[in-house]
């Protein structure tokens, strides 16, 4: 199902070029097929949501969009670069905070920055600087000399977002950034990824909380069984709905009847007779 409505006004619509092109994207393990011919237009400069229940194929699409994971058919293009024909080219122009992400635990925050800047090749005075604005910005700055492994997770999440922007990326991909992050530490997050789509860049996400994309997305894409079952700009796909109940509808989630468990609650312990 495609969604398609005219887009209001500062979203983008049908003539926006694609930041990210995907084409008939798979992906099999073993016998169960996580993305099963999965195409998309992602539009350039959006602050994108890819939405859809646990086991969608959210993360297994992410890691092949983002070359961390080979397709077993399809293609994808990142501002018309190849992922897995030019890989280094389009890292080059992305950006990357995978969920889970595994970092360099005995260097502190300040000195992950500078090294993840100088491995991208960024002269070393640049690097620097970019990282204590960074460190700044993200309320990192007095943690900056404390080991990675010793960062709380929401320090964690926030530093891993640093280096996902060090380099100034075209497109940015996070999976579920907000996971377990604090309150605080999750508005600054919010504020930092705001500003940088408001620059034109383009921001993609996966969550699995509506409220949360609601709050920030102009666009959208539901994914389900690995599978896009509607996408297009916010307002088109929620229509007069929240978001969060478009999406059940979507999916196909029924209300429960109430019979079943039936015998949960009450507090009452079953005698055995």
């Amino acid at each position: 199902m495609q969604v398609s409505a005219p887009p209001p006004s500062g979203v983008p619509g049908p003539a926006t070029p694609s930041a990210v092109s995907i084409q008939g994207l798979w992906k099999h393990f073993g016998t169960q097929a996580a993305v099963a011919g999965l195409s998309l237009e992602l539009p350039a400069g959006a602050f994108i949501g890819l939405v859809g229940p646990n086991g969608a194929g959210k993360t297994t699409t992410l890691s092949m969009v983002t070359g961390l994971l080979r397709p077993d058919q399809g293609t994808v293009l990142v501002h018309g670069g190849d992922v897995w024909a030019d890989p280094v080219a389009v890292k080059a122009r992305i950006g990357i905070l995978p969920e889970g992400l595994r970092m360099f635990e005995r260097l502190s925050g300040r000195e992950l920055l500078r090294y993840n800047g100088r491995l991208r090749g960024l002269p070393g005075a640049e690097v620097d600087r970019r990282a204590e604005e960074l460190l700044a910005v993200l309320d990192l700055a007095r943690d900056a000399d404390k080991l990675v492994a010793d960062y709380s997770t929401g320090m964690r999440k926030k530093i891993g977002l640093a280096a996902a922007l060090l380099h100034n990326p075209d497109v940015l991909f996070l999976d579920e950034p907000f996971e377990g992050v604090d309150p605080v530490s999750a508005q600054t997050i919010r504020g930092v990824l705001k500003r940088y789509a408001a620059a034109g860049s383009t921001v993609v996400f996966s969550s699995h909380v509506m409220e949360l994309v609601e709050q920030l997305c102009d666009w959208v894409a539901v994914v389900n069984a690995g599978r896009i079952i509607a996408h297009g700009p916010l307002d088109a796909v929620r229509g007069e709905r929240s978001l969060h109940q478009a999406f059940l509808d979507l999916i196909g989630v029924r209300e429960d009847d109430g019979q079943a468990l039936g015998w949960l609650g009450g507090g009452n312990v079953g005698s055995g007779q």
